[in-house]
């Protein structure tokens, strides 16, 4: 697989991502953020982020030597990548411990560290790096209202019952994430117990939901990839929203039998039905 070889390509792709989940009203205001991992520097690293420091990290990821991380910084608005990537982004490069990072930012950077997720973003980089031998890897956090508004339903607080109700309303759905969403009970965001739990839930998912906060999503290709998955799954939860409001006798959406042609016709991997 080719994967984007410059600097410039990698920023323009976070600001289309940034751009795309605010127009999800997925980011309000500083929330969220964006990681891009890739075990080959791209070009222009050195040009586009000439003021190099020191970083510790969160936490230990020796998985990751050497690696360029993309990374959006603490507070910044993700809708405002696209027009000024410099001011948002930086370039952590950890060392061979994977405790210490060479941190590298432009002279128009306004935050004063990464996002306060980094831990979670870090953990899930290092798991698939060591797991899945990846070479280039995206995360991204965000907080889509109608996943995060069913992730605070008590009926819907498992993997079954969200998975249930999300997926049974369009089929492209399954198509698209046929590994479903790992559902994680509420825990403190940035949180040691949080960033355990999403390394785990995203191991055998693409996406994680966190319960009444948000959801991360991983991707092997690009920032717009993860970020699609997102979309797919807002419409899902959506359409369960609307369904609630219109009451139980309005239909149910795509029946099991259904879901499992769709299944069958385009040869999906998946346990979901």
């Amino acid at each position: 697989m080719t994967y984007t070889s410059t600097t410039s390509e990698i920023l323009e792709q976070m600001g289309a991502a940034g751009a795309r989940l605010d127009h999800l009203a997925a980011v309000e205001a500083g929330a969220g953020n964006i990681s891009v991992a890739c075990k080959k520097q791209p070009e222009g690293v050195e040009e586009i982020f000439p003021v190099v420091g020191e970083l510790e990290l969160p936490v230990a990821v020796p998985e990751l030597a050497g690696w360029t991380v993309f990374v959006t910084g603490s507070g910044c608005r993700l809708r405002e990548i696209k027009d000024r990537p410099k001011e948002i982004v930086s370039a952590v490069i950890p060392d061979a411990t994977g405790r210490r990072a060479v941190w590298r930012r432009a002279p128009q950077a306004t935050f004063t560290k990464p996002t306060s997720e980094f831990n979670s973003h870090l953990g899930v980089h290092a798991d698939q790096v060591a797991r899945r031998k990846v070479e280039h890897h995206v995360l991204v956090h965000g907080q889509p209202p109608y996943l995060t508004l069913l992730s605070h339903l008590p009926e819907l607080s498992n993997d079954k019952a969200y998975n249930e109700a999300i997926f049974r309303w369009e089929a492209e759905t399954i198509i698209q994430v046929p590994t479903g969403v790992k559902f994680l009970p509420f825990m403190i965001p940035g949180g040691e117990e949080l960033g355990q739990a999403n390394i785990a839930g995203l191991r055998k998912h693409t996406m994680t939901i966190w319960a009444k906060h948000g959801l991360m999503v991983r991707s092997d290709i690009s920032p717009m990839d993860a970020v699609d998955k997102v979309e797919y799954l807002e419409a899902g939860a959506t359409y369960y929203y609307r369904h609630r409001l219109l009451g139980e006798n309005a239909g149910g959406g795509l029946t099991k039998e259904e879901l499992r042609g769709v299944v069958t016709a385009f040869n999906i991997d998946t346990t979901l039905v």
